[in-house]
């Protein structure tokens, strides 16, 4: 009753090859199991994360990439869950197109990923290339 989602399927830096399963122009940038997770919990689904699973295909072995959110999809008798959502294709596309509408996502664009990027390697890097 459960399907596995896990974050290659909605990641757009993927080919459909490495684990892909959405069109890239509605994929996002390196989801996070817990992004899919907090997603799909608001939505009402039961949800399990996993931290320590890995998807298959995947060959970078860092945390960002790790994790499987399992939800439950249909109930026992064969009915879906949540009728809105039927298929795991229409779970896939809800969490690609809501992830970017996170508030974790929305401040990184903001300003703390500028600073970042100026603050720590970005600016000694660019300063080192000029001299």
């Amino acid at each position: 009753r459960f399907i596995c989602i896990y974050p290659a399927y909605l990641n757009n830096k993927k080919t459909i090859a490495e684990g892909r399963r959405i069109p890239i122009d509605k994929a996002v940038e390196n989801p996070t199991s817990t992004e899919i997770q907090d997603v799909c919990a608001a939505v009402g689904f039961n949800v399990l994360l996993e931290k320590n699973k890995m998807y298959p295909r995947e060959w970078n072995r860092d945390m960002q990439y790790r994790g499987r959110v399992r939800i439950q999809l249909k109930q026992e008798d064969g009915n879906p869950c949540l009728p809105q959502f039927p298929t795991r294709k229409s779970v896939m596309l809800y969490a690609a197109e809501t992830i970017p509408k996170l508030k974790t996502r929305t401040q990184k664009m903001g300003g703390s990923d500028q600073s970042l990027q100026q603050g720590e390697g970005g600016k000694k890097g660019k300063g080192k290339k000029k001299k």
